[in-house]
């Protein structure tokens, strides 16, 4: 069996690959039990473990736990008795155990689209607070000029999407340069998992945008995720004034949910 040790060595290898884990320690026993306080349990999103725990029904039922802990981010606080498997108890062991679950989530991604002036400002800001950031443009000139740990591409949209990992704690930020380019970029992007997506212009651009897109077939709940204009209102002018504006409403939204 795994010690303590090699399960937080596997714990930080798991959170610098970026995978989503949770780690399950026993933090208290009363009489008989299969494992003692302190034993811990890795709980990978695919449903796959490190370690043990008991084994059995428990392990089962703190991998569920585990998956829920994925969907908020919030640890949970368990109390089992292994008295009476007819009742529901997870095992027949006499005893109780309390076990806390705590999940870790990777950096949360935002996609920026359009690598122009915005867009380099808000891949600044976005990896200074902590995001997972990647810039795309069809412009390979403009991307060689985002700098820091940003990851850059030119690729299909439809292929970024599934590339770039985008899933519900995602965000999407679109800043390009017109009407044309958002068409043809927009469908892919609206048809992913990202949690918000907003799109810089005026309201007319997005009047004229959405009214092509619904044209092309895009379906109308769809076109409703866009946040446009983008950003929180603060009387903004610069790149970087610009991209605090945006920042603020992508954090709002991830703070709402």
């Amino acid at each position: 069996v795994m010690g303590a040790i090699g399960i937080i060595a596997a714990l930080a290898e798991a959170i610098e690959a970026g995978h989503t884990v949770a780690l399950a320690t026993v933090v208290r026993t009363d009489r008989s039990v299969p494992r003692h306080a302190g034993s811990k349990m890795l709980v990978f999103a695919d449903g796959r473990t490190v370690g043990t725990i008991g084994g059995g029904e428990m392990e089962a039922r703190v991998r569920d736990v585990a998956a829920e802990s994925f969907l908020d981010g919030k640890p949970r606080l368990l109390t089992y008795a292994l008295v009476d498997p007819a009742s529901g108890d997870p095992g027949v062991c006499g005893g109780e155990a309390e076990l806390y679950v705590e999940p870790y989530m990777p950096n949360p991604t935002i996609l920026i689209v359009g690598a122009g002036h915005v867009g380099a400002a808000v891949s600044e800001l976005a990896t200074w607070l902590g995001y997972r950031v990647v810039v795309w443009d069809d412009r390979p000139e403009v991307l060689t000029q985002i700098g820091g740990d940003a990851t850059t591409t030119g690729a299909p949209i439809e292929e970024v999407v599934q590339t770039a990992g985008i899933t519900p704690t995602s965000s999407i930020v679109v800043v390009t340069r017109n009407v044309a380019l958002d068409l043809t970029l927009l469908p892919a992007l609206l048809a992913s998992d990202a949690a918000y997506i907003g799109l810089m212009g005026s309201k007319r651009r997005w009047a004229t945008t959405r009214t092509k897109l619904t044209d092309m077939g895009v379906p109308g709940p769809l076109l409703d995720r866009v946040h446009t204009p983008i950003g929180i209102e603060i009387q903004a002018e610069t790149p970087e004034e610009i991209a605090v504006s945006i920042l603020a409403e992508v954090v709002k939204h991830a703070r709402a949910e």
